[in-house]
């Protein structure tokens, strides 16, 4: 999977799981009614001194932003209104933003605290260490000047390039050399774990090509509008980079494109991990796939010392290698010439930035205003160099106190999964060891890693934006493949310190929590004991159950991909997981008719909602002791950790964003999630009094109950 230098900043942290090759991964109102700007208003630049430090805002006195909530609502009618309603109707979507909420804030603050950081990093020689070069990749992008005075000269060589390949073999070695540039391939490469043998890397090879992101967007009626105006967009950026015939080009494109999603799987088909290990001899593509200039293509990528290739998408790959060897070299060309410019893009000139921002995040998703140029610096210099920034927010922002509080409610929450295994009627005991000795090997990451990761190899050059660019993505696929068959870094991190996320690995079997989502609302330790379990214990809760979800449930405890479940285990599990499919592809969203959660492709991340949430009630009640817990301003333990739960959901969406999350997106909208395990659980109801005459009531026999 090719890194994106834009994308580490910028992607919506709207879960707590994001897919790698070979991973599972997954507004501020306070008590006293603060702003977003009054909360997050970054300094000025600090020069050569040290960074300022940016404090997280609390919720009200015990956990909770009661201001926020409507108390005109019952829980059982709309339980995240009821919770977070007052919250929704008075706070607006940042006008740089295409949706809003608890993930989003901490995000702003993670960059508003990052740009302190940056700016503090004296200029100088960026040979001479980490903070020289952030210093220059940062002055670079924001040297507005200079990168207008260049216009499109930095698309001059690799255009030049493609226009000189001459047959496609020639075409096939610029996308195998597109893994470390700006261009693209029909295919994606990525070197991770390997699921069958955990110790040693692999490369991964995946169906790609596609400019709209899934194949759902070619080929359903409701989205022509999305596929009108993209034909456009690819015509304007080949206008834009000098190609020759934008409009014929664009339309022969969208063609192109539309004939390999109809080759693509589809979203869930491609998260079912018994199907997408597929181990193929390097040497014997041109017979599996034919059409397409195998050798060419892997040489280029450097990958020839990789002996096989774990093929994601089996069935696709050979269709999308013979619409190659069908298609005319010349739209093959105008292809890779748009998205070199499209990838390029945000790196250049005025008018190739606001072309992208236009298409990309207005019309596809609503975001009405470009965001602040500050902020997409700091977001290149963190995709960039994220671990050396990392390393630096850690020493501001990390207490060690947080970390043995983490320490102590994970633990909780893994003895309440074990609970939860011993007591499961539906699970025979042969699974039952299984899991008990999977949940034992659980690994746990919190804060940042313990080794950092080495800059030095990076070359920076002062005043080359892109040029830089283009240095740091070779430099990030070279780091990678050269790891094929060698020994797996059990220590590395797949998130920066100050990623608003977290994420479980089925291949390592580890759960992983950044520094940067150890705040406020999901982890205050100051807030009551059962806010932080609703919050924070939930989110645990939720990764642990990613390994016990529908796809990590397939993997042991080493992290080997197998199927350790009898059969008839495995039945009842299904069976349950259709139910609670079910569920969520009942819910509607009157502003997008015809639209729905895609109850398979966002199967993991309900189980691990419902799962987790359950464990974490489960983990409160053991370390209460047997003792009451208080009452405070009128609400119970149980209460509050089940708002603590929905404050964390708390999302505003616009409507392109919403309809983006329902195509593209492995997670139900946030608002969703806030009430949408909790209709599954008797103590829910027994906590609110919800009752048969309340909109969210399941009858007890419907209930969901699977962890």
């Amino acid at each position: 999977m090719k890194k994106s230098l834009l994308s580490v900043a910028t992607t919506l942290a709207l879960t707590l799981a994001a897919p790698l090759a070979a991973h599972e991964r997954h507004d501020c109102l306070d008590g006293d009614a603060c702003t977003l700007l009054s909360l997050f208003q970054a300094p000025a630049a600090s020069g050569a001194g040290a960074a300022q430090t940016i404090e997280a805002k609390r919720y009200g006195s015990w956990g909770i932003d009661t201001a926020g909530m409507d108390r005109s609502v019952r829980p059982g009618q709309d339980f995240f209104r009821y919770v977070s309603g007052t919250w929704a109707d008075t706070t607006q979507i940042p006008a740089d933003q295409s949706s809003y909420g608890s993930f989003l804030m901490l995000r702003e603050l993670s960059e508003a605290r990052l740009r302190t950081l940056v700016e503090s990093y004296p200029a100088g020689d960026p040979a001479s260490g980490d903070a020289a070069k952030i210093a220059a990749l940062y002055a670079g992008f924001m040297d507005e000047a200079a990168i207008e005075a260049l216009g499109a000269k930095p698309l001059q060589a690799p255009l030049d390039a493609i226009r000189a390949a001459g047959d496609k073999q020639a075409l096939a070695r610029l996308m195998g050399a597109s893994q470390g540039d700006f261009g693209r391939a029909f295919f994606g490469m990525n070197v991770g774990d390997d699921q069958r043998d955990p110790d040693r890397y692999t490369l991964y090879l995946g169906q790609s090509g596609l400019g709209l992101g899934d194949r759902e967007m070619y080929l359903r009626d409701n989205f022509a509008p999305q596929r009108e105006r993209y034909q456009a967009y690819i015509a304007q950026l080949l206008e834009l980079g000098g190609w020759p015939n934008p409009a014929d080009n664009a339309k022969a494109i969208l063609a192109l494109e539309t004939r390999i999603a109809e080759a693509h799987w589809t979203r869930a088909e491609s998260r079912n991990r018994d199907k997408t290990y597929n181990p193929v001899e390097r040497t014997a593509f041109a017979t599996y796939a034919p059409g397409f200039p195998w050798a060419e293509y892997f040489a280029a990528a450097g990958v020839e010392q990789a002996p096989r290739v774990v093929v994601r998408q089996s069935t696709a790959i050979p269709k999308i290698a013979k619409i190659y060897a069908d298609a005319d070299l010349a739209t093959l060309q105008a292809w890779q010439a748009f998205h070199t410019i499209d990838n390029a893009a945000p790196l250049l000139s005025r008018a190739f930035v606001d072309a992208h921002y236009e298409f990309r995040a207005k019309f596809l998703s609503g975001q009405p205003e470009q965001r602040e140029r500050w902020k997409r610096g700091v977001a290149f210099a963190e995709g960039t160099m994220g671990e050396a920034i990392g390393r630096d927010y850690v020493k501001l922002y990390f207490p060690a106190e947080a970390k043995a509080k983490m320490d102590e409610l994970v633990a909780n929450v893994k003895v309440a999964m074990g609970t939860r295994l011993d007591a499961l009627a539906w699970m025979g005991d042969a699974t039952r060891a299984e899991a008990k000795a999977k949940l034992a090997g659980f690994g746990l990451k919190i804060g940042h890693p313990e080794k950092w990761r080495d800059y030095s190899g990076l070359t920076v050059v002062a005043g080359d934006l892109f040029g830089n660019a283009q240095r740091s993505q070779r430099f990030e696929w070279d780091y990678r493949r050269a790891r094929i068959g060698q020994p797996v870094d059990k220590g590395e991190w797949s998130m920066t310190p100050q990623t608003v996320n977290a994420y479980y690995n089925s291949v390592k079997n580890e759960i992983v929590f950044p520094a940067a989502i150890l705040q406020p609302p999901f982890f205050d330790p100051s807030a009551d004991p059962a806010v932080n379990y609703g919050a924070i214990g939930g989110v645990i809760g939720h990764e642990i159950i990613h390994g016990f979800d529908d796809q990590g449930r397939k993997s042991d405890g080493q992290g080997v991909l197998r199927d350790w479940w009898t059969a008839d285990d495995a039945a009842k599990f299904e069976a349950q997981a259709a139910k609670l499919g079910a569920q969520y592809e009942a819910y509607t969203f009157p502003q997008l008719p015809g639209m729905h959660i895609n109850g398979r492709v966002a199967m993991g991340e309900n189980i691990g909602d419902l799962g987790g949430l359950t464990i974490a009630l489960e983990a409160y009640r053991r370390s209460l002791g047997g003792k009451p817990a208080p009452v405070i301003e009128g609400f119970t333990g149980e209460q509050r950790l089940f708002m603590g739960w929905a404050q964390v959901w708390r999302t505003l969406w616009r409507d392109d964003a919403l309809r983006q999350q329902l195509v593209n997106g492995t997670h139900s909208p946030g608002h969703i999630r806030a009430f949408a395990p909790l209709r599954n659980l008797d103590a829910w109801y027994d906590a609110f009094g919800v009752g048969a005459a309340d909109p969210l009531w399941i009858a007890p026999e419907d209930r969901v109950r699977i962890w």
